[in-house]
């Protein structure tokens, strides 16, 4: 299949681009500080993208979604990850989850759980990872066993984003442990339902506005229309979604990296030091420099990805290739920046600090640096099996 270009959708043509960077700027950068340190992300903070439009981007407008492609949701994404990439997170879950319903969802629950999801009042979590599992997710001992006409979870997840405010949950269950992967069901749970435990978030190196934590499930009783992806399709779709995951990370670090950059610039032309400006050292140009290089790159494989994923085409290897370039350079590239700034960059006053732990956190999200270097030596080994 051939690619499209990424001049076939321009994201300067869409307004929601422009409205993001906009809500960025005048909404989550003056409060991403405060939220850091609360470790919390407030219900109206949620609200808020909504009445902003940045909920349900990728459903159809008859849906009352966006009905953006996937190119416009990560170029929305890289802007708002520019202010704080935790919170961009928490949306490009919520807005996943959401398409998941509205693609694979019976009219009923498309009925009964959009509304409340698109209007900020419930935000959504996928709930795929567990304790013992780590990346091996099809290591599942969550269960779902069959009880009269409905079922009966029982289990524990963990790494959960959006996990501390979450109000329905995408819980992936084995339903035959025999049949491997090919068991593995997907519910939908509302969070607040008997048997669903919420435990305490976790305490991390930073991004706490994201909310991470687990679930447990003690005897968790569901109908049969609690079913979003019968066995044999649920690991199927967890899969499918994995490629956009990753590439929405990467254009989430080129957001960081971008920022990271224009603050270090802007600091660097306006600091002097020894009679000129810190701008006008040639070693600080081209570490600098170094930096706009990687965040280019990042940018090409990332929107070179999600062209792909748009398109219909087969998308894991440049994914891979993505997240991997992404999230090293902006882990490399945010440090770089605050080395230029000096001890100031070390400061909270500055964002650098809060993106270096985001950066950080992009390693592990929606597969680890090395998973993706398992996905991409396969490929290349493929020849010679």
């Amino acid at each position: 299949m051939e690619r499209p270009s990424n001049s076939d959708q321009d994201p300067a043509s869409h307004p929601m681009i422009k409205a993001a960077a906009n809500f960025a700027a005048n909404y989550i950068a003056p409060n991403a500080a405060a939220w850091e340190e609360n470790r919390a992300l407030p219900t109206d903070g949620v609200h808020a993208a909504a009445e902003a439009g940045l909920c349900g981007m990728l459903l159809s407008t008859d849906l009352g979604g966006g009905g953006l492609s996937k190119t416009a949701m990560a170029h929305v994404m890289e802007e708002l990850a520019k202010a704080d990439m935790a919170y961009a997170f928490a949306m490009i879950v919520h807005n996943n989850f959401m398409n998941a319903i509205a693609t694979a969802g019976t009219p009923a629950q498309r009925e009964r759980y959009l509304p409340a999801m698109l209007s900020g009042d419930c935000l959504g979590a996928f709930l795929l990872t567990e304790p013992q599992g780590g990346s091996d997710a099809a290591n599942m001992t969550t269960t779902a066993r069959r009880d009269n006409d409905g079922w009966v979870i029982n289990g524990a997840k963990a790494w959960v984003s959006n996990a501390a405010t979450a109000g329905l949950l995408s819980v992936y269950a084995q339903t035959d442990a025999a049949k491997g992967w090919r068991g593995i069901a997907t519910f939908l749970i509302e969070a607040e339902q008997p048997g669903v435990i919420r435990e305490a978030t976790y305490s991390m190196m930073g991004a706490h506005v994201l909310g991470v934590g687990g679930f447990r499930f003690e005897d968790v009783r569901v109908a049969d229309d609690a079913v979003l992806l019968p066995p044999g399709e649920g690991f199927k779709g967890a899969m499918a979604g994995i490629d956009l995951a990753r590439a929405n990370v990467a254009a989430m670090c080129c957001g960081i990296m971008a920022n990271s950059l224009d603050v270090a610039l802007a600091y660097c032309a306006g600091r002097q030091a020894f009679g000129q400006r810190l701008a006008d050292f040639q070693g600080l140009q081209w570490q600098l420099a170094d930096v706009a290089t990687d965040l280019h790159a990042s940018r090409l494989m990332a929107y070179d990805a999600i062209a792909v994923i748009d398109a219909g085409g087969p998308a894991a290897i440049p994914a891979a290739h993505a997240k991997k370039f992404a999230t090293r350079a902006a882990q490399k590239g945010v440090a770089e920046c605050m080395q230029a700034m000096g001890a100031n960059g070390y400061k909270h006053e500055y964002p650098l600090a809060r993106h270096l732990a985001c950066a950080k956190m992009a390693n592990y999200i929606d597969g680890t640096t090395e998973i993706q270097n398992v996905v991409i030596s396969r490929d290349l080994l493929r020849p010679y099996d």
